[in-house]
């Protein structure tokens, strides 16, 4: 105990620098995009790594003096002299285009990229990946992801919800750098706050995550990595307009101040003012919205010390409701949200050793403060929220079998809201402790257990146990499986303060517990080879069942939204999904996808007490996805196509004597496509969304009426807009 006190004290303090053992890097392509398997290796005596998933190796200094071969199939073969052994190496590979016998040889990096050996079933997004879409913010960045869905939650508000398993995105612990983040009042529309030309990857997993990273991921879990000081290009434009009138601006710059300090600058400024309803209901299609958002973020290297430290601040506003600019209306029913929110955040780590057997120290703080004032027509809504979160891990090899973590954690929350002059504050504080083994048997079986235990100022104490287990019977295919229980507390008008662009009275229930669930899930990922390329297939089926649970209740009562306690009811989620990608022929990826996903919760009914088990509303009741996407040789060209095969699914229960609205709602196709021409340091883009304009007619009820007893903009299924046509251009000045 007395050791693991000494080296979390050591995080706190800037230890000196020591010579460094290693060769470190990272490798990629012209388009900064990791190259994965790239072999690098000392020319005598032929010692040799491959690059990670990240690009990024590290390799045994060399004893006497030889150049560092870097080489990659389709790639020119380089040769480094290294003169300084400190501090980390950036290599661009450039695509051999020399023509043997009239064939180029070039090989295309993959966009989605499969952790084949990580314990969890995990997905990188990576930036090429990213790139293919229109992609403003990460809420965009999912449209070719099977396993992800992000739709409107209403047509007033243009508050967006993820979906993972069946699930709502609150069941999706998100996390940006590592650590959480988007809880709370920001999770309706965290997913505009993240533009995506500032992100270098995405990662996906589902099920139960690492006991690391807290109790909350129900469902499965979202890390967004923004791109490094340290390897991130010195300058990166992105201008993007569309035929809505939409502007949006981003620019990222990475400077490096001297060996051991750089930092990057991030700013982000988008505009869409603009007036729409396409469907004349007198109501605009989306809110108009501005925002401002800026980042500065530094990495400090030392030797075996690293620190890391980013600021973050967004200025948003949105405007909503009746269109008294083509209409003549009096009074219009307006819907206004002013957001301001900043955030800091800050790594330390020392790292003992990092060879075969790796020790480290490290701590995480992050906070943030969030202020959002919002008026519903006559119904003002104000919160504010502070976060604070601090976390203590030490890590160790014990052998290469043998891996152990351990640390502490806190996380502080503190809300002042109120809804029509009714308050509803509260504070939470919640330190917790974890342990988490790994045994690893020659990466041909691994199994991962971690248990963790919290004490909630508002519900005690609890406990988080969590397993998962990957083994491989042959090289060419993985099994997995997980089983863990996660726990979440539910700020019921904080995280769905849209629901509030309606007439229905709001109800909630006293004494909300916490919820808790448990999850289980089933992976198979076996990879074919097919003459000289490879067919990747991936079968999983993930249930979650709730213990507890706070249930959203648009059902029992047509004119009111219930939030209460299930009570002992029955709640779960099932989702199965099959997937396949093969690359047919040279520069050319595909990918289809189809998932199914049921989930089905108690309901009672307030006027009756009746117990109705219903499929949970406003919920797709499959998902079928097709990708293809083609860049031609020497990469000039670029075509990306993606189709989408939504299914139908169950409405919230009607009126029966006023019926304003069908029991359910049909399937719908969404097709997706977009041309790139590269030049040296440009991109120029075009593309089109929606390409067949389908959109949900009529989206918000009884819209003649807003201040009347039926009116509800809640009840969105399906696009709120319809085609939309954009272009945009990159431009890069390159770090090597």
């Amino acid at each position: 105990m007395k050791k693991i006190i000494l080296l979390l004290l050591i995080v706190i303090i800037a230890l000196p620098s020591l010579a460094a053992e290693k060769i470190r890097g990272y490798i990629v392509d012209e388009r900064n995009e990791p190259i994965i398997g790239a072999n690098i290796y000392w020319e005598k005596s032929k010692k040799g790594v491959t690059s990670d998933v990240n690009g990024y190796f590290e390799i045994d200094a060399a004893t006497h003096h030889e150049h560092l071969i870097i080489a990659y199939t389709g790639y020119i073969t380089q040769s480094l002299h290294i003169d300084d052994q400190n501090g980390e190496l950036k290599v661009i590979l450039i695509e051999d285009t020399k023509l043997l016998d009239e064939v180029v040889v070039s090989r295309r990096s993959p966009g989605t990229v499969t952790q084949r050996g990580a314990v969890l079933q995990t997905q990188k997004v990576t930036l090429g990946e990213i790139h293919r879409a229109a992609c403003c913010n990460l809420g965009e960045s999912f449209e070719t992801n099977p396993s992800v869905d992000v739709a409107y939650s209403d047509a007033a508000t243009g508050a967006k919800q993820i979906k993972l398993l069946g699930l709502s995105g609150t069941y999706v612990q998100m996390l940006t750098e590592n650590y959480p983040n988007f809880r709370g009042v920001s999770s309706p529309f965290g997913m505009d706050y993240v533009p995506g030309s500032w992100m270098e990857g995405i990662y996906i997993s589902k099920g139960t995550s690492s006991v690391k990273n807290g109790y909350e991921a129900l469902a499965g879990q979202i890390n967004v990595e923004y791109k490094k000081p340290q390897t991130m290009d010195k300058l990166f434009v992105n201008l993007f307009g569309s035929d809505a009138l939409r502007m949006e601006a981003n620019v990222d710059a990475g400077i490096h101040i001297n060996e051991k300090l750089t930092t990057g600058l991030f700013a982000h400024y988008s505009n869409d003012t603009h007036a729409h309803d396409v469907n004349n209901d007198g109501f605009l299609d989306y809110p108009k919205t501005e925002q401002f958002n800026f980042m500065n973020r530094w990495n400090h290297e030392a030797g075996k010390y690293v620190a890391q430290y980013g600021m973050k601040y967004i200025h948003e506003e949105r405007t909503g409701g009746q269109d008294d600019a083509h209409h003549d209306i009096v009074d219009p029913y307006r819907i206004s949200l002013k957001t301001n929110r900043g955030e800091f955040y800050t790594k330390q780590a020392y790292v003992f050793r990092n060879d075969e057997l790796a020790e480290s120290v490290a701590m995480i703080a992050s906070g943030s403060f969030h202020d959002q004032k919002a008026i519903y027509d006559r119904t003002p809504y104000d919160v504010t929220q502070k976060n604070l979160y601090v976390s203590l891990m030490y890590e160790n090899d014990f052998s290469k079998r043998h891996n152990i973590s351990t640390g502490l954690s806190l996380n502080y929350d503190a809300f002042d809201e109120t809804l029509q002059n009714s308050p509803y504050d509260r504070k939470e504080v919640v330190p917790g402790a974890y342990l988490q083994y790994t045994f690893n048997l020659n990466d041909k079986f691994i199994a991962l257990g971690g248990i963790r235990a919290d004490h909630s100022s508002m519900y005690g104490f609890f406990v988080t146990p969590r397993l998962h287990l990957k083994y491989n019977p042959a090289e060419w295919i993985h099994l997995r499986g997980s089983v863990g229980k996660g726990f979440r507390t539910a700020n019921v008008l904080a995280e769905n303060n849209y629901l509030l662009a309606s007439s229905r009275r709001i109800e909630i229930a006293g004494d909300l517990d916490q919820e808790e669930a448990w999850n289980a899930g089933l992976n198979t990922t076996v990879y074919i080879p097919i003459g000289d390329r490879q067919m990747t297939l991936t079968g999983e089926w993930y249930h979650t069942r709730f213990i507890k649970q706070v249930v959203v209740d648009v059902d029992s009562d047509p004119h009111a939204i219930s939030f209460y306690n299930l009570n002992g009811g029955k709640s779960y989620s099932n989702s199965a999904q099959v997937e396949m990608s093969y690359p047919f022929f040279d520069g050319f990826t595909f990918t289809a996808a189809y998932r199914y996903t049921r989930a089905k919760s108690d309901f009672i009914n307030s006027q009756t007490g009746e117990v109705q088990f219903l499929a949970k509303p406003l919920m797709n009741d499959y998902k079928g996805l097709v990708t293809a996407s083609y860049q031609t040789p020497l990469r000039k060209w670029q075509f990306d196509l993606t189709g989408q095969f939504n299914g139908g699914g169950r409405m919230p229960s009607p009126d029966v004597t006023n019926r304003l609205w069908n029991d359910r709602f049909d399937p719908f196709t969404i097709v997706n496509g977009q041309i790139t021409k590269y030049f040296r340091n440009l991109d120029i883009y075009l593309g089109v969304e929606n390409l067949f304009d389908f959109r949900q007619e009529n989206p918000i009820i009884d819209a003649a009426n807003p201040r009347g007893d039926n009116f509800d903009a809640t009840m969105v299924w399906g696009p709120v807009h319809g085609r939309k046509i954009y272009a945009g251009l990159r431009f890069t000045i390159p770090r090597y």
